[in-house]
Parts: structure tokens; C-alpha cells; sequence
């Protein structure tokens, strides 16, 4: 067998097994959007909490400027996960009219936690017709899932504004170490 040929053939191989690990990955990754959804959800939601227990407690008071969320409203904000669009209720014992002005680290590190479990259980929980079934959202006709994914990109949002705020007060994310 001439060089030239072996080389063809074994290009070939390579071609045809790159392309077979592609389909196997494929085949094993989630294709469910409510998987997705939820493991993109476990990421962040860990990266906000992963911040929150390093900020020190005294600076959960903190903000950059005037008029501008202190660490621990943000933090609270992202706790308000529960979306009237969904139907799903805030969880027994959280008072959504008072989350944004509690500032006791042990507290706010309690009711995230219980905030994002809530989450992760009640999108479980959730049927297929509940996540395609059509609903309002910022005035505007919209399927179950897209509420989903509006709370994934406004949570992100807000991960990148705590890193920022850790950031300026010297503090390095767990995660980046």
C-alpha cells in the first residue's frame, strides 16, 4: 500500500470517528429544555451563593453608590424567583413585601438557599403543558419555558453585578481561584 493511500485511509478513520463521538455525545447530552434549564440554574444559583457565603457579613450593607442595590438586596432580589406567570407560590414563611430590606447574612444565606430549592422542586414538578402552555410576560404572549429563560438571563444579570460588587471590595469569586 502506497504511502499517499495509507494516509487517505487513515484521514478517513479519523473523519469517521470524530463524527461517531460527535453523534455518541450527542446522543448522551440532555435534550429536555427543563434539564437544561435547571442544570444552567444549579450553575448560577451556586455561583451566587458561593459569593455570598465569601462576602463578609459587613459589607452586605454595602453599595457602590447612591440609589444603586447594597449586596444584600441583590442577593434578596434573585430570592424573588417565584414568578406570578407560572402560578407557582412563594414558599411558606418568606414574606416577599420585606426580602429586599433584610441584610443579616445568616438570614439572606437561609432564604436564597430555600428560594433556589423552591425553584429547582417546582420546575421539576412542572408538566410538559405547564411549560408550553401560554402565559403573559412583560405584556406579552409567551410559552411557560420562556419565563424560564427570562429568569436564567436576569439571574445572570445579576451574577455579573455581584461579581463586580465582590470585586471592588477586593474579594476574588470562589470559582475563579
Amino acid at each position: 500500500m502506497s504511502y499517499a493511500r495509507h494516509a487517505r485511509g487513515l484521514a478517513l478513520a479519523l473523519v469517521l470517528l470524530a463524527q461517531t463521538a460527535q453523534v455518541t455525545q450527542a446522543q448522551s447530552a440532555s435534550t429536555d429544555y427543563r434539564d437544561e434549564f435547571l442544570q444552567h440554574f444549579a450553575r448560577s444559583s451556586g455561583k451566587i451563593m458561593a459569593l455570598a457565603e465569601a462576602v463578609p457579613e459587613d459589607l452586605y450593607a454595602w453599595s457602590p453608590m447612591e440609589g444603586v442595590m447594597h449586596v444584600a438586596q441583590v442577593y434578596m432580589h434573585l430570592a424573588r424567583y417565584m414568578d406570578t406567570s407560572l402560578g407557582i407560590p412563594v414558599p411558606d414563611g418568606i414574606e416577599m413585601s420585606e426580602l429586599e430590606s433584610i441584610t443579616n447574612k445568616s438570614r439572606v444565606l437561609e432564604i436564597y438557599e430555600r428560594s433556589t430549592e423552591h425553584v429547582q422542586e417546582s420546575v421539576t414538578r412542572m408538566s410538559e403543558e405547564d411549560l408550553t402552555a401560554s402565559t403573559v410576560l412583560y405584556g406579552r404572549e409567551v410559552a411557560g419555558w420562556a419565563v424560564l429563560f427570562q429568569l436564567l438571563s436576569h439571574m445572570n444579570e445579576h451574577v455579573g453585578q455581584s461579581v463586580a460588587y465582590a470585586r471592588m471590595n477586593g474579594i476574588v469569586p470562589p470559582w475563579s481561584r
